[in-house]
């Protein structure tokens, strides 16, 4: 399986998070974690403070790719597993992750580790130690 290396792409992309997570924080002293943004816009806790910045920044995540569309006129590149079992999966273990980590990937690989915390330090070295193995036996010992 290839994947495309896309340096400047990346570079651009990484930059832009890290961007609007300072935006974020420095304008709302909201961490732009997007399992948290989405629990504080979401009943049953719902935050009346943050509800506008959050619907916001939530339309913002969603207009990403149209925008690209317009911008570009080529769709982004997507590629999704046929598999609805393995997708109905991988969510569940996505979602579980999120509630035992109490956050998600952005929540403590961008803003988390960028401020030091110790216990986003340690959850992000979990999950990417874990998708480094996923990578690995999917790639070299399921599909080989």
């Amino acid at each position: 399986m290839e994947t495309e290396f896309t340096p400047f792409a990346s570079l651009l992309g990484g930059g832009l998070i890290g961007l609007s997570a300072v935006t974020l924080l420095a304008t709302h002293g909201r961490i732009a974690g997007i399992s948290g943004i989405v629990s504080r816009v979401l009943p049953p806790s719902v935050d009346k403070a943050g509800l506008p910045q959050g619907i916001i920044f939530l339309i913002g995540l969603l207009l990403a790719a149209p925008l690209w569309f317009v911008l570009t006129g080529a769709a982004p590149v997507q590629i999704v597993s046929s598999n609805e079992l393995l997708l109905v999966i991988a969510g569940l273990l996505v979602g579980f992750g999120s509630v035992l980590g109490n956050g998600c990937t952005s929540g403590h690989g961008v803003c988390g580790i960028s401020r030091g915390s110790a216990r986003s330090i340690a959850a992000t070295i979990t999950f990417m130690a874990t998708a480094f193995v996923t990578v690995f036996v999917l790639r070299h010992i399921v599909w080989g």
